[in-house]
């Protein structure tokens, strides 16, 4: 499914100075989530990935801790609200397409928000509509890009993004 849907494009870049504030632009993404979406994280060791799904786990009102999944490589976190719940997975350790295949992630798609760390290269065959957000060091912070595939995020507006930076800069 890698190409189907249509490109969005970069919808917007956020600059994260802390980890605080990284935490609380996932909690505001959790905003913007539904049950089907597929949230592929692409960035280095230490980027922030995990730090992102613990406040997009918040902003679902999900069972927690959200930690690290690499060794494990998929957790299940059950909504506390009525929610969707959230499927949190680490292709770290994986090598190929079909060993992600070999998760079963799609027989939860639908009810849920699946968030695959390291999923670049490897994920993109779970959902054509996808939203990738990919990590970069930015001086002493972090830069965040959102980029929308499909249907789904074909009308995410540039704007709707980059309202998710609001205040960050203090935390």
């Amino acid at each position: 499914m890698t190409g189907a849907g249509q490109v969005a494009g970069p919808a917007a870049t956020v600059t994260v100075p802390t980890a605080a504030a990284m935490r609380a632009l996932g909690t505001r993404l959790a905003g913007l989530l539904r049950a089907g979406d597929l949230v592929i994280l692409i960035g280095d060791l230490g980027a922030g990935k995990t730090t992102l799904v613990q406040g997009i786990g918040a902003g679902l009102e999900v069972r927690g801790p959200i930690t690290s999944p690499t060794f494990v490589i998929a957790r299940v976190h059950p909504s506390l609200s009525g929610g969707p719940d959230l499927v949190h997975a680490d292709a770290y350790r994986l090598t190929s397409p079909a060993e992600v295949d070999d998760l079963d992630l799609d027989d939860t798609m639908d009810s849920s928000v699946t968030v695959v760390e390291w999923g670049g290269g490897l994920a993109e065959g779970l959902a054509a509509d996808r939203l990738e957000v990919t990590i970069t060091a930015a001086g002493q912070g972090r830069d965040v890009q959102f980029t929308g595939y499909g249907e789904r995020w074909s009308g995410a507006a540039d704007s709707a993004f980059l309202a998710l930076s609001g205040g960050l800069e203090g935390l």
